[in-house]
């Protein structure tokens, strides 16, 4: 017999506490717009950080006439190689290490490829097969200058990979001046690269991972340290000379 009364008045009771969360000042509604907020403050950090990264990239310059105590090369494209060997015969640096190449390719293979002096190879290149991403390059190229002794080294790689590349090294080694050489393949300043969409879809990508990056040496997040174990490298050398 109170069943009716009582479920009406429960009904009744309710509309309030609703109408209370989405009035205009309820709790749902501020944590709503807090959300808001938010969401454009990270956007925004985002874009600004994107344009800042363009900027960066879109200005650098190889430096002209730097020397330093040694050269190192970051793979991912035989240019970077080509513009590094001619740093070194120029005598920009002491000695020379390619980070970062595959265990399959020899150092034959890869003077063949970049047509390099086989003199200049035997006594002043260093070839480094165990990093596997740029992570990996600053691990290998950090031993490499603690085994030289060097305390100022060339770093040459693509602009929109410079300052990651940067980033990493220096997070490692904080006590080497590592000086930029970007390899340009084109003159960003010229053209509106924002238009072209292979080239905008690099740099965004570069970004992406530059942010990454970024976010993980803020917040001190351990890593991996991206190289290959001498086992791994051993077994992809047999395999490049059992085909």
């Amino acid at each position: 017999m109170t069943s009716g009364p009582t479920t009406q008045n429960e009904d009744a009771s309710r509309t309030p506490r609703r109408d209370r969360l989405f009035r205009r000042r309820g709790p749902l509604r501020r944590a709503l717009r807090y959300v808001g907020i938010l969401v454009f403050v990270c956007v925004a950090i985002l874009f600004g950080g994107f344009l800042w990264f363009a900027d960066t990239v879109t200005s650098l310059r190889a430096p002209e006439g730097v020397k330093a105590d040694a050269i190192v090369v970051l793979t991912g494209g035989y240019q970077r190689i080509d513009q590094a060997l001619g740093l070194l015969r120029d005598g920009a640096g002491r000695r020379l290490l390619i980070s970062g190449a595959h265990p399959s390719a020899s150092p034959a293979q890869i003077r063949r490829t970049t047509q390099g002096s086989p003199d200049l190879f035997q006594c002043c290149v260093d070839i480094g097969y165990a990093a596997i991403d740029t992570i990996g390059n600053a691990h290998e190229i950090t031993r490499w200058i603690g085994d030289h002794g060097y305390r100022s080294v060339l770093v040459v790689t693509n602009n929109y990979h410079m300052p990651r590349s940067l980033l990493e090294l220096r997070r490692v080694d904080r006590q080497t001046d590592f000086i930029p050489y970007p390899v340009i393949n084109s003159d960003l300043t010229r053209k509106a690269w924002f238009a072209e969409p292979d080239v905008l879809r690099t740099m965004l990508a570069e970004y992406a991972k530059m942010a990454a990056a970024t976010g993980r040496w803020m917040a001190g997040m351990p890593q991996g340290t991206g190289l290959r174990s001498d086992n791994e490298i051993r077994r992809e050398g047999v395999k490049q000379q059992q085909r």
